[in-house]
């Protein structure tokens, strides 16, 4: 196998799996501060399966950028990871990419770094997680050589879909009480 298809094959898989651990990620935090999905599980299940999703994207994500920074067709270098739209190969798709790589490493580390901040900048840094998705997503789309596959295609667009739905309940609807 062309050792340069197989770096295209790992970042596609690793994007795709970041991607969707991030989905689940996001659709599980704001379902925590709603009552939308209380059928579904109780709140300790959803704060695991948060967690947990959270921590899972960090490996899946570093090898998608690993491999996109071996990738010879991409050219992306390092200052690429942290200053958007400076490639020439897909500049605005992998530049919606850094900033939300930028966005969900600042909301990450915050996350860890919670009990030293004050709740209020924190719970707004966190509040950039719709942001994130949405610039993720629309990354996806745009840079995403399987967003065409009908399967793909539907799980992102029902995540999306969900997100929005939750989002919406939660801005309607308010924070569950604490």
């Amino acid at each position: 196998m062309d050792p340069q298809l197989l770096v295209w094959i790992v970042a596609r898989a690793m994007g795709l799996a970041a991607y969707i651990a991030l989905c689940i990620a996001v659709l599980s935090g704001i379902a925590l501060r709603t009552a939308v999905l209380d059928w579904l599980a109780k709140n300790r299940a959803m704060r695991a399966l948060h967690d947990w999703t959270t921590w899972l994207w960090i490996p899946l994500g570093s090898l998608h950028v690993l491999a996109l920074l071996l990738d010879k067709t991409a050219q992306i270098g390092l200052a690429d990871l942290v200053l958007p739209f400076r490639v020439e190969y897909g500049s605005l798709a992998i530049g919606l990419g850094t900033l939300s790589l930028d966005l969900l490493v600042v909301i990450t580390v915050t996350s860890w770094l919670r009990r030293r901040m004050n709740d209020e900048l924190w719970r707004w840094i966190h509040r950039t997680s719709y942001l994130m998705f949405v610039l993720l997503f629309v990354h996806a789309l745009l840079s995403g050589t399987d967003f065409n596959a009908p399967l793909i295609s539907a799980v992102s667009w029902s995540a999306a879909g969900g997100i929005a739905l939750l989002a919406t309940s939660r801005i309607v609807l308010g924070r569950l009480p604490q």
